[in-house]
């Protein structure tokens, strides 16, 4: 079936709301025993209604996604809400497909390199259900301008971001609809950007949100947050369970370990989607991550939670104020 015929979607409001859609994205089988205990503790949650891995390398064989799945099955405590889907392509659009299957109003759009401790994911969960327009996550990156040359660029800072990354994103399912079947030719100039690339659909994701609410990401802190793909975990972490020796190999496949070009690219991805868009919609969030310790505060004063939704507020290890 189509994904983008309007028939194939669940009405909002008979979506579930209490739990969510985990979709991870595969691509290298090296990183298939890293995926398996990502999967596993994901299909632990109880927030969690399925799972489905998005498999977007064509020359993997069938037979290794069979075992794939049913290694899945077995080391999931029984759990029956996975399923690897071989992806047409080996487009990064694909990941925002939006698919039948799906029976929640959130979903978590996360890669198969990534590990969140299972405490700050159910915190996560929450302060999206606070916050269900927004994009809510834990790593953040910001859209700036170089003004000696005149371009958008891709960077960091430490105060302020405008950019939610899919390694681990929280968003409502309608939200996939808007990526992939809206928007007119000029969406689908920007998603053919997207491929040209092989990057940036992330990018592209926070443009759709940002344009549709009118501001930015919402950042939460994560306990123990490991990204297995980031080359600066070159060291064990002393966990004990063996899972170091993979990270020179995971790190290494990784679109992001080649920093300077990777960097560049990006910015390059936000300037052709700014001038085929003629606008530009990313919006910046300020102040630090808001961590998981506020979250009794968070449930005994709504209004606390609620001024969330109200910009410009800062939120740090105290208390949040307006700017």
């Amino acid at each position: 079936m189509d994904p983008c015929n309007p028939t194939a979607q669940q009405e909002p409001q008979t979506l579930i709301s209490d739990q969510l859609t985990v979709l991870i994205n595969g691509y290298s089988e090296s990183r298939i025993p890293l995926l398996q205990s990502i999967v596993a503790s994901y299909a632990a949650s109880s927030l969690v209604s399925s799972i489905l891995v998005l498999w977007g390398n064509p020359s993997t064989p069938s037979q290794t996604l069979a075992q794939l799945a049913h290694n899945l099955t077995q080391s999931s405590f029984g759990f029956n809400g996975i399923s690897v889907i071989r992806q047409t392509s080996d487009s990064l659009n694909n990941r925002f497909l939006p698919r039948p299957s799906i029976k929640t109003r959130a979903v978590l759009v996360c890669d198969d390199d990534v590990e969140v401790d299972p405490k700050s994911f159910e915190f996560a969960f929450k302060m999206w259900g606070s916050n269900p327009d927004r994009l809510v996550g834990i790593f953040v990156r910001s859209h700036d301008i170089d003004l000696s040359k005149k371009e958008w660029i891709y960077t960091i800072h430490p105060d302020k971001y405008s950019i939610m990354l899919t390694k681990f994103m929280l968003l409502k399912s309608e939200y996939l609809f808007l990526y992939s079947c809206s928007g007119g030719p000029v969406m689908a100039h920007m998603r053919r950007i997207v491929d040209k690339m092989n990057n940036c659909e992330d990018i592209l994701m926070n443009f759709v949100v940002a344009d549709e609410v009118n501001a930015g990401p919402i950042l939460v802190g994560a306990e123990r947050a490991r990204d297995w793909g980031d080359a600066r975990n070159d060291h064990d972490d002393g966990d004990g369970n063996g899972r170091h020796k993979l990270i020179g190999e995971v790190a290494q496949v990784g679109l992001s370990s080649r920093k300077g070009k990777h960097r560049k690219r990006r910015g390059e991805c936000i300037g052709e989607f700014h001038r085929v868009l003629g606008r530009m919609p990313l919006r910046f969030s300020y102040g630090k991550r808001l961590e998981a310790r506020f979250e009794a505060l968070l449930m005994e004063n709504m209004e606390y939670a609620d001024a969330l939704n109200k910009v410009p507020w800062i939120c740090c290890a105290k208390s949040c104020e307006r700017r």
